[in-house]
């Protein structure tokens, strides 16, 4: 009996780690971008991190789509060996303000292909890092949507998004948290006219300790300096008694 229930407590255990894995290794690998916040108006560089979900077929594409209702002034690709990338553009319906120009056509698409050398194999992952910017500032975050092609054939869309309240779909899109810029120094609470007031109290206080430390080290001069006299004074007066005493000695 008891070797019966052990057996049964270890195959337990063995399903419960089997279901831990199945549910975890989806999850880590999703297509993501990193890192996976940015701030609001900047100009930042990503990395797509793509790994490879297969056991036998090596990944040679990646398709990744920008998003157009937040469309981007700037962007460009760190090239990486092996790989070939091409950029498309789209005509925009309103034109963008950069550096004092009016930007008609954004990036909307970044498509990388790999030559033989330079798959990505099973159990390997690849980042393809981009530059991007400036990003708005009307939206907390950028979705793109990619696509995922391996040497067999097979097309892993990565376009899914993630809802309030919802369990994560399977295949989500990779999405960049946006974050709002902080706050410019003296623009809350009038900080600004704050810092001069502190400034100027410190100056008071450490004038007002100077001049402390000046009269105490004038009346420490002072009380020695009288001190000194009434010693000397003492000292002549017992000198004076001293010798009175001798020559009264030497008269008897």
């Amino acid at each position: 009996m008891r070797i019966t229930s052990a057996r049964r407590i270890a195959a337990v255990s063995a399903a419960a780690a089997t279901a831990v894995v199945a549910f975890a290794v989806p999850a880590f690998a999703h297509v993501t971008v990193q890192p996976g916040t940015a701030q609001q108006g900047d100009y930042t560089a990503v990395a797509f991190r793509v790994p490879d979900e297969s056991d036998t077929a090596s990944t040679v594409k990646l398709e990744v789509n920008l998003p157009m209702d937040h469309p981007m002034a700037s962007v460009r690709i760190l090239p990486l060996p092996g790989w070939t990338a091409t950029l498309e553009k789209s005509k925009l319906d309103k034109p963008l303000q950069s550096h004092g120009q009016d930007i008609t056509e954004a990036v909307s698409k970044i498509t990388w292909t790999a030559d033989d050398s330079a798959k990505i194999a099973p159990g390997q992952f690849q980042e393809f890092k981009v530059s991007l910017g400036a990003l708005p500032t009307d939206t907390d975050k950028l979705t793109f949507k990619a696509l995922q092609t391996y040497d067999n054939g097979d097309i892993v869309r990565w376009i899914d998004e993630a809802k309030d309240g919802q369990p994560e779909p399977a295949h989500p899109a990779p999405v960049l948290t946006l974050t709002k810029a902080a706050a410019a120094a003296g623009d809350h609470h009038g900080g600004a006219s704050a810092a001069p007031s502190a400034a100027a109290d410190a100056s008071h206080d450490d004038s007002t300790d100077k001049q402390a430390a000046a009269k105490s080290s004038d009346s420490t001069a002072r009380t020695l300096g009288v001190a000194g006299i009434v010693v000397g004074v003492i000292g002549a007066g017992l000198g004076v008694a001293g010798l009175r005493r001798k020559n009264t000695g030497s008269a008897s």
